[in-house]
């Protein structure tokens, strides 16, 4: 059990993460093959992860969020990925729920918000395009303004929550000749006429999360899906909200290590080789100690970076600098980790190799590592 005890958890950010846990344990973990089968968790877990406070933990009260900070949503990452479960996408309706609180009109806030909070309406971001990944100003998806209403066409890959998502919130260009001063995002509701969902795609890792393609075809809105009124602000929408994300990620990467280091040195306490137990072989231990010296090191990295998300100092620099190393450690760590393992390591059925296989996105998504070393990089 981690007795580690992080310098931005207090004693109502520790209560609520215990209550995290205990739904993680009791709810989710329970169903996880019968959701890696379905390629989706069940909109009861995200009902309860709603009641729980999970989803909007730190969006004021008055917006139906639980009314915390950072650390609590920093709190509920953390557990999830403790338990290694990565089918509950929280994180992409928390970050939509701070593209709506930070840049929304108060009407999409009253409307959108609590909703989102308590689980009854699940999110996309639809950013992601077949052509343009981290490079955002190369999106085609069209939003063409036809009297009081906006005409989208154009099609998203790889969008975490699709093929259960209430609401996506669609990057578009509204001015296709402005440049990063031309893209809009619109909050679009997946029932109305020209939505499609793709397939569900087949992943390497995250088997209980739906991954899907989407479709835009000549998909009508009102004006006041416009997120914030007006046009051309999107860009600048995501760029403030991309530290909240990778920020999101890099705790994610610590959580994971966290859990691989228990349950390798669990089972090579219980494994025997030759006549004993795998850790009393030197090997095993001077391998674990490595890890667990870098494990402790990436939660100190994390926990500065916490702080600062908590005292409203976090930066794009310093959250692209934890996302870039941590996830690159998390790699490392479960690699080594799942070694000691020997074949069974291989073997589905064991979380270790889980681990591994939903550890390669994280050094994609949310901007690809490379993209974040040419930030840190900028910074110099």
């Amino acid at each position: 059990m981690n007795t580690y005890r992080s310098p931005w958890m207090n004693a109502d950010v520790e209560a609520f993460s215990d209550s995290v846990r205990r739904f993680c344990n009791e709810q989710l973990v329970p169903n996880e093959e019968k959701w890696r089968h379905q390629h989706h968790v069940d909109r009861e877990a995200w009902l309860q992860a709603g009641e729980l406070g999970m989803i909007l933990p730190d969006v004021p009260a008055e917006y139906g969020g639980a009314g915390g900070t950072p650390a609590y949503a920093a709190a509920a990452i953390l557990e999830l990925a403790r338990v290694g479960f990565t089918g509950l996408a929280v994180t992409i309706s928390h970050i939509v729920g701070h593209y709506i609180l930070v840049d929304g009109t108060e009407e999409q806030k009253l409307h959108w918000l609590p909703k989102i909070a308590s689980g009854e309406v699940i999110c996309s971001v639809a950013m992601t395009e077949p052509g343009a990944g981290s490079d955002l100003q190369g999106v085609r998806t069209r939003a063409e303004k036809r009297g009081d209403k906006y005409v989208i066409n154009g099609s998203k890959t790889f969008i975490s929550n699709g093929q259960l998502s209430d609401m996506v919130a669609v990057v578009a260009k509204t001015d296709p000749a402005a440049g990063a001063k031309g893209i809009s995002i619109f909050l679009v509701d997946t029932r109305l006429p020209g939505f499609r969902r793709g397939r569900c795609l087949d992943k390497l890792g995250m088997h209980a999360q739906d991954t899907s393609e989407m479709f835009f075809d000549d998909v009508e809105v009102g004006a006041d899906c416009l997120l914030g009124g007006v046009e051309g602000k999107g860009f600048y929408t995501l760029m403030k909200q991309l530290p909240y994300e990778r920020a999101g990620i890099a705790v994610g990467a610590v959580g994971a290590m966290e859990r691989a280091l228990e349950l390798t040195v669990e089972y090579t306490r219980e494994r025997k080789a030759f006549g004993q137990a795998i850790l009393d072989f030197q090997n095993t231990r001077f391998v674990l100690a490595d890890v667990k010296a870098t494990v402790l090191a990436s939660r100190t990295m994390c926990d500065h970076m916490i702080q600062q998300w908590e005292n409203g100092t976090l930066d794009p620099v310093l959250a692209s600098m934890n996302k870039f190393w941590l996830t690159e450690r998390q790699c490392e760590v479960i690699d080594r980790c799942l070694q000691l393992f020997g074949g069974y390591g291989y073997m589905n059925e064991y979380p270790i190799a889980r681990l591994y296989a939903d550890a390669r996105v994280q050094r994609i998504y949310g901007g690809a590592n490379e993209i974040m070393r040419e930030l840190v990089g900028r910074s110099l």
